[in-house]
């Protein structure tokens, strides 16, 4: 089928997209085959955190490579490197806008949503607009990418829940991670998957320690995240830092300061629908 394209930017020479399919829909059908009561008590058991490798519908995923594909062949991936933690490329939602409209449809899915704070427990709302991490791609295409032990701190007055998706995955990389290092009475327990295309990693940013291995040499991953929160509010000083560190670690100045509502991007409301 030809391309076709909704957002505002247009789609490089031979980058062929499908028709995208009805977003809601197909994520009603797909969350409807888990059991999420027993999802649910294994997410809790773990500490927040749980994996599932076959998450999303075939043609679901080949959209997000496709987009993936769409920002590697543009200027919206920027490369990023910080001796001794973290090695890559990285796309901002706000890059996303103008090559996607899927992914946002995606983000914003009121199915998927609501599936999440039943998963979590808690009442998720999607990050305000202007927050360039909301949603995002990571690339890695060159052999030592990578990024070290860390937490997907929040700096709302919330939690931040990441929902990790595979886009592409042609690596030897895996996602070692430790849970329950910041339990008390609860000893860490160590863990280490491959989330193929499809695949997601669904947990709470402050409780889960992990990192990704490096990448080797012919090989190449891409990676989509979904950022979802409890609370909205941020104080300006912990805003100033976020900034800093999406612009200096992940986007680049441009893709984080911009002026006003990315092109084609309606703002998010935080109420779950």
């Amino acid at each position: 089928m030809a391309a076709t394209h909704a957002g505002s930017g247009r789609l490089p020479p031979g980058i062929i997209v499908q028709a995208p399919p009805d977003v809601e829909g197909a994520m009603t059908a797909r969350l409807a085959k888990f059991d999420t009561r027993i999802l649910r008590r294994e997410f809790a058991a773990q500490g927040a955190f749980l994996y599932l490798p076959d998450f999303l519908a075939p043609e679901m995923t080949a959209q997000l490579a496709a987009a993936a594909a769409a920002a590697a062949a543009t200027a919206a991936v920027n490369r990023n490197y910080l001796p001794g933690h973290k090695q890559g490329g990285a796309a901002s939602r706000h890059s996303i806008d103008a090559l996607s409209p899927f992914i946002a449809d995606l983000y914003r899915s009121p199915a998927l949503l609501d599936w999440l704070t039943r998963l979590s427990g808690e009442r998720l709302q999607m990050c305000p607009v202007d927050d360039p991490h909301a949603y995002a791609l990571y690339f890695y295409s060159r052999p030592g990418d990578h990024i070290g032990w860390h937490y997907d701190t929040s700096y709302y007055a919330g939690r931040r829940y990441t929902l990790l998706l595979g886009v592409i995955d042609e690596s030897s990389c895996r996602l070692e991670y430790q849970l329950h290092t910041r339990e008390a009475g609860k000893a860490p327990v160590s863990g280490s998957v491959r989330i193929p295309p499809g695949g997601v990693v669904f947990f709470d940013g402050d409780k889960l320690r992990h990192r990704i291995t490096p990448l080797a040499r012919d090989e190449r991953r891409v990676s989509l995240t979904f950022e979802y929160i409890t609370d909205p509010a941020m104080r300006p000083w912990r805003r100033a830092v976020s900034n800093m560190k999406d612009a200096i670690a992940y986007f680049g100045f441009r893709q984080v300061f911009r002026r006003g509502t990315p092109s084609g991007a309606a703002p998010d409301s935080n109420e779950p629908s």
